[in-house]
């Protein structure tokens, strides 16, 4: 099994997803989302590119979720924060989401056999599965508008330490992600809080959100993409 990472969507052409197992990571925020609304009770989670397709889908009554620059949009029932996709009210209900990165990666990666949903707050749940799988690896970050970005690369370089003694490292890319991890477990909130994404997300007043996403296992759910939907693995 070898594994490699894409560190954002505007790389995405130099591999061929046609035979992986693709990893979709956008630590700050879209996909702590979807796995803290999977794992607190949401049915499903149709990811879609613009704001347009989840507005259709709001006409058939799913739960219209998103944000454009961070920010949530105001015709949206709610935001791009994991708080919002843990509200009680919405276990059991269809969500259609669109971010300005996650979705858009999501969309990206759908000629893959397999596409799979990473976070911290998932991490062992990924390293799990993808330890018991026989694909090739892509670990996918969302980036922040086509530029790298710190926290997608430390959930890399984390399943990356998950799989060292599983996973051949086909890349430079692969082994600078694993050393960035090694030198940044110990405190990840720290470090992420110090990243660019996160300087530009607390002027909307989401520290609990940063901090939150920065968290490790909270849940162990593992969603993956089925038919454009994602719902969690059994």
């Amino acid at each position: 099994m070898k594994i490699d990472i894409c560190y954002t969507p505007e790389l995405i052409h130099q591999f061929d997803v046609s035979d992986k197992c693709v990893v979709v990571i956008d630590v700050l925020r879209a996909t702590s989302c979807m796995v803290a609304g999977l794992g607190s009770g949401v049915k499903s989670i149709k990811p879609v590119a613009t704001v347009e397709e989840c507005e259709a889908l709001g006409q058939q009554g799913y739960i219209m979720a998103g944000e454009r620059g961070g920010k949530k949009l105001e015709q949206f029932d709610i935001g791009n924060s994991p708080f919002d996709y843990m509200q009680t009210s919405l276990k059991g209900k269809d969500i259609a989401a669109t971010t300005t990165n996650g979705t858009r990666a999501i969309d990206l990666s759908k000629e893959a056999p397999e596409v799979i949903i990473g976070a911290f707050l998932n991490l062992s749940a990924v390293v799990d599965y993808l330890k018991s799988q026989e694909r090739d690896i892509l670990l996918f970050c969302a980036g922040w508008k086509g530029k790298y970005n710190l926290e997608d690369s430390l959930f890399a370089g984390a399943v990356c330490d998950g799989l060292k003694k599983t996973a051949d490292f086909d890349s430079d890319g692969v082994t600078a992600a694993f050393y960035l991890y090694e030198s940044m477990q110990k405190d990840l909130f720290y470090y992420i809080s110090r990243s660019n994404h996160a300087a530009r997300l607390s002027k909307f007043g989401i520290m609990k959100d940063i901090e939150y996403c920065s968290r490790t296992d909270e849940f162990s759910v593992l969603p993956r993409l089925k038919n454009e939907v994602l719902t969690v693995s059994s």
